[in-house]
């Protein structure tokens, strides 16, 4: 099997060479090779996406990014984050789960990833008016419906699909197709929340959730609240999936270049982001499960700067493999 990593910019290469490590001991079998993408790349091959590194991705079991983005690049037109609309698009992962774990909430986001606002028409009128579209086929909503039921089975087989339907068509449609997919899985339970009710929810009462349905705009601004709730971004992972291999593996964190090169990244959301690889990627639930035991051990042990404490990449690193070891 092989995986195509991706290291990227700022802090990427660093928790890269983590995920590199855990990779030796838990996937030893698997082939791991490393291609340019974002900042990196544009720098290089003049690409935020080169076509060799997009062809290596498609030939590849699975796709582990580090985090894209250079200051010198924000006011330009192209861009380093250009190559995550890319990938997402090019390799169809319309599935992007966001796991939640940590101060007692364990909940999943599931995102529909290359659809909505992101995707739509969007440009300038004669008179400067500026649009973007929100549209969505009922094809798009029922797969990623689909995915969601699946994975709420595998859970407390509890659902809630978010939208807006008191005020948009595009939510109206989402709910009606969500419905008609519910009738297929009679043995999860399914409610329906307004966005704006759920952001006040996940607040408040956070296990009221368990899986989180909904659209890309939407599912973007949730999942990052409940990973604030739960320690913030620099901690949580994702996996992006569609119907068939691969898929894309990533820390949700940026590429923090204000601590670049200093040694001190906490390398949880890239390893966190390695388990989802595992399991999702690989099929092998077995190491995915040991090394989010590990992960959690190192926590309570070993605290990063961003935890509070003086700890390296490399001490943290050494903490979960000394638990894997």
């Amino acid at each position: 099997m092989k995986i195509a990593l991706l290291p990227g910019d700022g802090i990427g290469p660093e928790v890269a060479a983590a995920a590199r490590e855990v990779l030796a001991v838990l996937a030893p079998d698997v082939d791991v090779e490393e291609h340019l993408v974002g900042g990196a790349a544009i720098l290089e091959l003049g690409s935020p996406l080169p076509d060799e590194t997009l062809a290596a991705c498609r030939a590849a079991d699975a796709v582990l990014l580090g985090a894209v983005g250079l200051p010198q690049f924000d006011a330009a037109d192209v861009r380093p984050e250009q190559a995550l609309i890319g990938l997402r698009r090019e390799l169809d992962v319309y599935a992007n789960l966001r796991p939640a774990l940590g101060n007692g909430i364990d909940l999943l986001v599931v995102r529909e990833l290359v659809g909505g606002l992101y995707y739509g028409a969007k440009g300038t009128r004669d008179d400067g008016t500026v649009f973007d579209t929100l549209e969505y086929h009922p094809a798009q909503v029922e797969r990623i419906a689909r995915r969601a039921f699946e994975l709420a089975r595998t859970r407390s087989g509890r659902l809630t699909s978010v939208d807006k339907a008191n005020v948009l068509e595009t939510s109206r449609m989402w709910r009606r197709v969500v419905e008609e997919v519910a009738v297929d899985y009679a043995d999860v339970e399914l409610d329906h929340v307004l966005v704006d009710a759920a952001a006040m929810y996940l607040v408040q009462t956070p296990a009221r959730f368990d899986v989180i349905l909904t659209e890309n705009t939407f599912g973007d601004i949730l999942s990052d609240e409940a990973a604030g709730l739960t320690g913030g971004l620099g901690l949580a992972a994702s996996a992006s999936l569609g119907d068939r291999a691969p898929g894309l593996f990533e820390p949700v964190h940026g590429s923090a270049p204000d601590i670049a090169g200093r040694g001190v990244a906490n390398p949880t959301g890239m390893l966190r982001s390695v388990a989802l690889l595992l399991e999702h990627g690989l099929g092998r639930a077995e190491p995915a499960r040991r090394l989010e035991r590990a992960v959690e051990v190192a926590l309570r042990t070993t605290h990063t700067p961003d935890l509070g404490g003086a700890a390296s990449t490399d001490e943290f690193v050494g903490a979960v493999l000394a638990d894997l070891t």
